[in-house]
């Protein structure tokens, strides 16, 4: 039966204009997310355009390539399937899983051998030697999970609130699709996810031997989700709750969480000057519905984490640079820039008082530009209302601008 293929057209407008193109496009992000749905889009565009396009698929995780370990199994495999005749396309589905895969692409990319497709599920794929190998030869492309607006068209449910508290329970994984929304249901299978994750992502890759300790980490993330703090008050706090982990242990566990596109490290800067501060920082996860399947979850206690963690990633999808903003001494949740543009934002539950209002809007009143500024809140009847000229507006209309 034929798989009912649903467009994410915000992915497939970046990446169109390098398709036939002498660069090898790269999709990253974190397992579960998409990636392998985006190379079918691409492969059906693609033979869409030209029904004669030669298509050779690799993924990496079926048991028909286990085969290809090395560059050298791979080009010879890519070598003997080309089509002569035809234009050939070459999609390889987490290339990561193939030792010293970019001499292989360079190869066939200076001998226009085939266009090339990759999806990778570690950030450090795009580094050292491959970033030298193959600089400026190819583009990456960074794949979420889905947005509210998709999470409402791939699962046909109206927006609403309990489809908005159903979004910050359970996340944006695609399979859900499949799965239906019942959390249950649901959280096991993203306990399942959460596991290949940290086993092949994290512990194999990264070499992690305590993988208690990891998950203790993971485990005080989800507590602590959108708090500042640094590595070494973290080893503190696990030591005061009898865990011993060096402060550089630490440090290489969130590098090796945030390389596998799990938690995403957001620093804090100096609105006026752009300085990043070198201690201190937030961290979010990729996928709600991932945070809260690992934890005890309670909606109602965790609603403030949800919405700011949310919000992130929305800065995100759109292509933001994000900042923790400092103002002299107050904090600003959100400074996103992009293309020399900025936005401020405070993300409050709601707006109970008048000290949480003069909180909320008094930080973003103060700082000494015009860029626009937003409080997101839950509210249902003060949202789309400005208080000196900054706009409060509900999540819901937040996420689907």
């Amino acid at each position: 039966m034929e798989e009912k293929i649903i467009k994410r057209p915000q992915y497939l407008d970046k990446i169109r204009p390098f398709m036939n193109k002498a660069v090898i496009k790269i999709l990253t992000g974190q397992r579960r997310v998409g990636k392998s749905y985006m190379l079918k889009l691409l492969m059906k565009e693609i033979t869409t355009l030209d029904p004669e396009a030669h298509i050779i698929y690799i993924d990496k995780e079926l048991e028909d390539f286990t085969f290809l370990t090395d560059h050298q199994q791979l080009h010879e495999y890519v070598i003997q399937n080309l089509a002569p005749t035809k234009q050939n396309y070459l999609f390889i589905d987490e290339v990561q899983e193939i030792n010293a895969f970019e001499r292989c692409l360079r190869s066939l990319l200076n001998q226009r051998k085939c266009d090339i497709y990759c999806t990778g599920s570690n950030a450090t794929m795009l580094s050292g030697e491959l970033a030298t190998l193959l600089a400026g030869r190819y583009m990456e492309f960074s794949i979420h999970g889905l947005s509210y607006t998709e999470f409402l068209e791939f699962n046909q449910v109206e927006n609403n609130n309990e489809s908005l508290r159903l979004y910050l329970t359970l996340g944006g994984m695609p399979y859900q699709h499949h799965i239906g929304l019942e959390p249950t249901i649901v959280f096991e299978y993203l306990k399942n996810v959460y596991a290949s994750i940290l086993l092949k992502d994290v512990v194999s890759r990264e070499g992690i031997r305590n993988v208690a300790l990891l998950e203790n980490l993971v485990m005080y993330l989800a507590d602590n989700t959108g708090s500042l703090f640094s590595a070494q008050n973290i080893s503190k706090y696990l030591k005061s709750q009898r865990i011993d982990i060096p402060t550089q242990s630490v440090i290489n566990y969130l590098k090796a969480l945030t390389n596998a596109f799990f938690i995403h490290k957001v620093s804090r800067a100096d609105i006026q000057g752009m300085k990043i501060f070198e201690s201190g920082e937030k961290y979010y996860f990729e996928d709600l519905g991932l945070r809260n399947c690992i934890r005890s979850f309670n909606y109602r206690a965790d609603i403030g984490k949800l919405m700011e963690n949310t919000v992130y990633l929305h800065l995100l999808r759109k292509g933001y640079r994000v900042f923790v903003g400092r103002s002299g001494n107050q904090e600003i949740d959100f400074m996103a820039e992009k293309n020399g543009e900025r936005v401020y934002i405070q993300v409050a539950y709601i707006l109970a008082d008048e000290s949480t209002i003069q909180r909320e809007f008094g930080n973003l009143a103060a700082i000494p530009d015009h860029y626009p500024k937003y409080v997101v809140t839950m509210d249902e009847f003060s949202a789309g209302s400005t208080f000196k000229g900054i706009q409060q507006i509900h999540l819901r209309d937040f996420l689907r601008s």
